[in-house]
């Protein structure tokens, strides 16, 4: 496994990252049993992975906490999210810190490493920053948190409308950042600013429904096609990529999808979930080939270069 340099916050992590949500939630989603989920967790510790990440909106937390208990707190990084939002209103700095000691109880421990702001809109964006982010500081200081992020909403933001506006203020040492072969357009608007005030950056989204099967790759490249996006001469509908992934010897289009994503030297840890452990795997042996070489990462690089309006999910 490979380890880098999270930003300025000092935390060696791993290459890959365990996410805790989306459609798997390391197996809740899929009707795994509790055990099967906590197995997840511990083997991808086994495996080298030491960057986990939950939050309170995934219902995961209590799972990652049992799964951790017997595991040395200095092996592990630990990562989780708060939703700003509550009863159709905006949390208030007391609701945030109970937000955080519930969190705590479910993943026992006494602090966080990482403490996200979860999925937030531009919209509110200022209410964050200007009424939460002291709270966040506080606890920090308190010894609950060790460092302070933000996560954006991908689906709705593919464009990273909020995370512009962030990364131009000075509290944030960690983001969580959309960013796949099919929009990269995270590079200009995020990375690179982080990357010159030492921000951690989080990968999600690497590989979403639209990279796991050439079908539903079709599906969304020909939207892409339909908007103008994207060259149609450079469009089969039938195989698309398939001219990358033959000429490069990559064994799956989720190969192909990870190893461009570990080739972007903004990013610190990508992001995998999953509910199966076989399936863990795969992504760690995909992940571990290493980055794309140069000419494929350039392919899909121009191949995809007017695209900021879709996620990939």
């Amino acid at each position: 496994m490979q380890y880098r340099k999270l930003g300025l916050t000092g935390l060696q992590v791993s290459m890959v990252s365990l996410g805790t949500g989306g459609h798997s939630r390391i197996g809740m989603g899929t009707g795994q049993t509790p055990d099967t989920s906590i197995s997840i967790v511990q083997k991808a510790i086994d495996e080298g992975i030491n960057l986990i990440d939950s939050s309170e909106v995934y219902g995961t937390e209590d799972l990652v906490g049992q799964a951790l208990s017997g595991v040395g707190r200095p092996k592990y990084v630990l990562s989780t999210k708060v939703g700003i939002r509550v009863g159709g209103g905006l949390k208030t700095a007391p609701q945030l810190k109970a937000s955080l000691e519930a969190s705590l109880k479910r993943l026992r421990t006494d602090y966080v490493d990482i403490y996200h702001m979860h999925g937030i809109p531009e919209a509110d964006y200022g209410y964050v920053r200007d009424e939460l982010v002291p709270v966040m500081l506080e606890l920090k200081q308190q010894g609950k948190i060790r460092h302070i992020g933000i996560t954006e909403a991908f689906v709705t933001d593919p464009g990273h409308k909020m995370l512009q506006r962030a990364v131009t203020d000075d509290c944030w040492e960690v983001m969580m950042v959309g960013f796949n072969l099919l929009n990269q357009s995270a590079r200009t608007r995020v990375l690179q600013p982080a990357a010159e005030k030492g921000i951690g950056i989080l990968d999600m989204f690497a590989v979403r429904r639209a990279l796991v099967s050439q079908a539903l790759l079709s599906v969304f490249m020909k939207g892409m096609l339909e908007q103008g996006l994207i060259d149609p001469d450079r469009y089969d509908g039938q195989n698309p990529l398939g001219f990358l992934l033959e000429r490069g010897g990559y064994d799956s289009l989720t190969e192909l999808a990870y190893r461009f994503c570990t080739s972007e030297p903004g990013i610190h840890s990508i992001l995998s979930g999953t509910g199966n452990p076989q399936h863990l795997e795969q992504n760690l042996r995909d992940i571990g080939k290493g980055p794309m070489p140069a000419e494929d990462r350039e392919t899909l690089m121009s191949l995809f270069e007017r695209v900021d309006s879709v996620s990939g999910n």
